[in-house]
């Protein structure tokens, strides 16, 4: 059965109607996993005589994607030269290795080999090209070498690096800028900045219920925004805002706010893409010390997944993963849910699929075996699961980060002056290189689309 997009808008039950705003604030940032943090951190740092506030339904940071990933400094390899991917990635490497030095976050740059047998050398060779001429990414100081240094390896060189490559392995790329990054503490890192601020403030355990465009009554009152609602904790009764700039990085739920603003045909679809890990203890890898990625099969792709590969944390343990395993409630799975019926699905029934089990275990094996043949099934544990935000679904190609702006005048009758005042920015689709790129995301979103594009004036 083909797989249907969840397009369920905020409030879509209409459970909480229209409140009046209590109070203002200038900035709502929305959702607290890494790139909440960021962006929220760079509005505190650009304008700290302003109000920035970060709500976050969970009750600390990073519960969701941020913290179920790989934790790989990625270096910038895979997507599109010109998409936003590659040039928030390139320029989020450099800005999360110069943080982390900064911030004593551990790190360490371990680098990539990404192994090609003989008839993928095509692949890697591909990527080896597209990485000479990348370009420097905008604000980045332009150095001696590539903004992205790559060398493409034989087997025999791969395998001096990683004896216990297979021995059907015929050339490498390696990738000496990827690193691995303790993602828990860089998170830490940025709400430690946020706290320190004047005006900034996070609030957890704190849900976003609705959201209404606001204009003012009479062009001398207060400023066009948004009316923001939230419920906290297990309270009936919440909270009504208005915030001057809203900025949406809710993740998972990311469409949802857009969703409840637009009429059913024009709404967003996403898709829900898992990625189980299994941890490793046995033969076959005692004597890796790089990451290690294989070439994409020829049923996926990297643009949708990376395949399971090889990483490291911090202490040396090894795990592998992610696969990828696409989701979707059971009313939909189970056939009983029409077209109508992606409206009012659960956007939350990815919850229950965190539960790691074994049930994809062999097919990791087998993937894995392809390239370290040494790997013994017996030695694989599951360990975690993710769920990645995608744009598209199976074999839907290349789908790039989105930014969406929007403002109130698009969703009421009348037209004001103040138009293009109160912008609400919706970062959709933000899965992986995110946590690489978080940085350079709040970089762009303050420095590009607020203070440029819509003309707030840093200070």
């Amino acid at each position: 059965m083909q797989l249907k997009g969840i397009t369920t808008a905020l409030n879509g039950a209409g459970r909480y109607k229209y409140k009046n705003p209590e109070f203002a604030v200038d900035y709502l940032v929305v959702g607290g996993g890494v790139v909440g943090l960021a962006v929220a951190r760079h509005l505190a740092q650009r304008f700290p005589s302003k109000s920035t506030y970060l709500v976050e339904r969970h009750s600390s940071a990073g519960q969701e994607t941020s913290s179920r990933n790989s934790e790989v400094i990625h270096a910038g390899l895979y997507y599109p030269a010109g998409s936003l991917k590659t040039q928030l990635c390139l320029r989020g490497r450099w800005l999360m290795y110069d943080h982390c030095r900064k911030y004593n976050v551990p790190f360490r740059k371990t680098g990539k080999l990404v192994v090609a047998r003989n008839n993928q050398r095509s692949y890697v060779e591909d990527l080896h090209a597209k990485a000479l001429k990348l370009p420097w990414p905008t604000r980045s100081m332009p150095g001696d070498g590539p903004t992205l240094p790559t060398e493409l390896i034989s087997g025999d060189d791969a395998r001096r690096m990683e004896p216990d490559l297979s021995k059907d392995i015929a050339a490498a790329l390696w990738s000496p800028e990827t690193g691995i990054v303790d993602s828990h503490t860089f998170m830490e890192s940025l709400e430690a900045d946020i706290t320190s601020s004047e005006g900034a403030e996070l609030v957890y355990g704190t849900r976003v219920v609705r959201v209404d465009p606001y204009s003012p009554p009479s062009p001398n009152t207060v400023d066009a925004g948004w009316v923001v609602q939230t419920i906290t904790g297990d309270n009936t009764e919440g909270d009504s805002m208005l915030a001057g700039t809203v900025i949406n990085c809710s993740g998972l739920s990311g469409h949802l706010i857009v969703n409840s603003l637009l009429p059913k045909e024009s709404r967003i679809p996403l898709y829900y893409g898992r990625g189980s890990y299994a941890s490793y203890r046995g033969p076959g890898v005692s004597h890796i010390s790089h990451l290690i990625y294989p070439c994409p099969d020829q049923t996926s792709h990297a643009f949708q997944s990376l395949g399971s590969h090889l990483t490291l944390d911090l202490q040396g343990k090894i795990r592998f993963g992610p696969d990828l395993d696409w989701l979707q409630p059971s009313s939909l799975r189970d056939g009983d849910g029409d077209e109508s019926g992606s409206d009012s699905a659960d956007p939350d029934f990815w919850h229950k699929e965190l539960i790691p089990d074994d049930t994809r275990l062999s097919l990791m094996h087998k993937a894995v075996q392809e390239y370290l043949p040494g790997v013994v099934f017996e030695g694989l544990q599951p360990d975690y699961c993710g769920v990645r935000p995608k744009l598209v679904g199976p074999g839907g190609g290349f789908r790039d980060f989105v930014f969406r702006t929007d403002y109130p005048d698009d969703f009421l009758s009348s037209q004001t002056s103040q138009r293009r005042k109160a912008p609400m920015i919706s970062l959709l689709g933000i899965e992986s290189p995110g946590l690489t790129s978080s940085l350079a995301i709040a970089e762009m979103v303050v420095e590009d689309l607020l203070c440029k594009k819509e003309g707030q004036v840093p200070e």
